[in-house]
C-alpha cells in the first residue's frame, strides 16, 4: 500500500507509549471517565474474524474500566452497507463518545469528513490510512509476516504441492496477505502452485464455499482464506471433503478459529494467522483515555511487537519447528516481507 509521506510511520509494541500525542498535549490521566465506541464495516460484528475481534477488544477494555455498554460507557453500531457509515459515526458523535473507532478503508471518506466537522472527537481507523488530521491515528498491521508464516506452515504440510488462497474484495489490504502468503510458500519450495481467487465480498459464504469446492476439487489441500464472513464457505467445503475421506486443511485469519473448523470426524483448522485487532483497539483507547492519544500517526503492529502471529492448531513437529525458524528471521530483520 502507498502511504502518504506527509505521514510518519511508528512502530509500536503493545505498552509503548508514543511521544508527541497529536491535538492532546496533556500527559495525566483523566479524571473523568473515557468513552469508546466502534463503527463495522459491511462484515458484521459477530464476523468471526476482523469486526468481532474488535469488538472484544473493546468490551474488554470497557469491563476493565467497569464502563458499561451504551451511553457513558462503550459500545458499537452496525453498518449494513458503505451508506451507514456516515449516519453511523454521526451519531456516536452525538452520543458523545469522545474515541470512535472505524473498522476497515471502505470508512476512509466518512472519518475523512467526520474528523474535519468534529476536531474534539478521536477517530481511530484500523487497517487504512486517514492523513493529515490531528484527531486520527491510522491502524496498521504487518499481516503479510502472519501470511508469509501461514505459506511456510502451507509448504510443509501439503501432500498435493498445490494450495489455495481465497480473499474477499481484493484491495491493498487483503492482497497483503495473499502476497504474504505466497512468498512463504515458495521460500519452502517454489514448485509448489498457489491458486488465487476473490469472492468479491465479505459476507457471502456461499460464494467462499463455491470457490473452496473448486480448488479443492482442482487438488489443493491447503485453503488459506483472508475473507472475512465469506470465510465460514471454505470451512464448509473442507468439512464436506474431509466426510468424503479427503484430506484437507483451512488456514484462519484474524483469530484463531479452530472451533471453526470443528466438526463431527475432527478438526480441519490446520493454522490461524491471528491479527490482534482486539489488543490493538485496547491499546488505543488506553492512550485516548491518557491524553496520549496518538493524533494525525500511522501505529504499525507487526510480529516482533506481537500485533501478528501464526497460532499452531493441528501442525505436524516439523512444520511448528520450519515456522518457528522463519518467525524468528522475520524478528531479527533477516527475511524482509514484502507487502506489494
Amino acid at each position: 500500500m502507498k502511504r502518504p509521506t506527509a505521514v510518519a510511520a511508528v512502530l509500536m509494541t503493545f505498552g509503548l507509549i508514543l511521544g508527541g500525542c497529536g491535538n492532546h498535549g496533556h500527559q495525566t490521566a483523566s479524571k473523568t471517565q473515557h468513552t469508546a465506541a466502534l463503527v463495522t464495516d459491511g462484515g458484521g460484528i459477530d464476523d468471526k474474524s476482523f469486526n468481532q475481534s474488535a469488538w472484544e477488544g473493546l468490551q474488554k477494555w470497557g469491563k476493565h474500566r467497569h464502563l458499561k455498554k451504551g451511553i457513558g460507557g462503550y459500545n458499537y453500531v452496525q453498518s449494513s452497507s458503505d451508506a451507514d457509515f456516515m449516519p453511523n459515526i454521526n451519531k456516536l458523535i452525538k452520543a458523545k463518545y469522545q474515541t470512535i473507532f472505524a473498522l476497515g478503508y471502505t470508512l476512509n471518506t466518512a472519518v475523512d469528513t467526520a474528523a474535519k466537522q468534529n476536531p474534539q472527537t478521536n477517530f481511530a481507523i484500523i487497517d487504512s490510512i486517514v492523513p493529515h488530521h490531528n484527531n486520527v491515528t491510522s491502524v496498521q498491521f504487518k499481516t503479510e509476516q502472519s501470511s508469509y508464516l501461514a505459506g511456510v506452515a502451507a509448504a510443509k504440510t501439503t501432500k498435493t504441492k498445490k494450495v489455495g488462497f481465497i480473499g474477499g474484495v481484493k484491495s491493498n489490504v487483503i492482497t497483503t496477505f495473499e502476497r504474504g502468503f505466497t512468498q512463504g510458500v515458495h521460500a519452502v519450495d517454489p514448485s509448489i502452485k498457489v491458486d488465487v481467487k476473490y469472492v468479491g465480498a465479505f459476507t457471502k459464504a456461499d460464494v467462499g464455499k463455491s470457490l473452496a469446492s473448486a480448488m479443492f476439487n482442482n487438488g489443493a489441500d491447503i485453503i488459506f482464506h483472508a475473507a472475512g464472513g465469506s470465510g465460514a464457505g471454505v470451512f464448509s467445503a473442507a468439512k464436506d471433503n474431509r466426510k468424503n475421506n479427503k484430506k484437507v486443511w483451512v488456514i484462519g485469519v484474524d483469530q484463531d478459529q479452530k472451533a471453526d473448523g470443528q466438526y463431527s470426524g475432527g478438526n480441519v483448522t490446520l493454522a490461524s494467522a491471528i491479527k490482534k485487532v482486539d489488543t490493538a483497539v485496547e491499546d488505543i483507547a488506553d492512550k485516548a483515555d491518557q491524553k496520549k492519544f496518538p493524533g494525525n500517526k500511522i501505529v504499525t503492529y507487526d510480529l516482533k511487537g506481537k500485533g501478528v502471529d501464526l497460532i499452531n492448531d493441528n501442525l505436524s513437529v516439523s512444520a511448528q519447528k520450519a515456522v518457528q525458524e522463519y518467525r524468528q528471521k522475520i524478528i531479527k530483520g533477516q527475511i524482509m516481507v514484502k507487502s506489494k
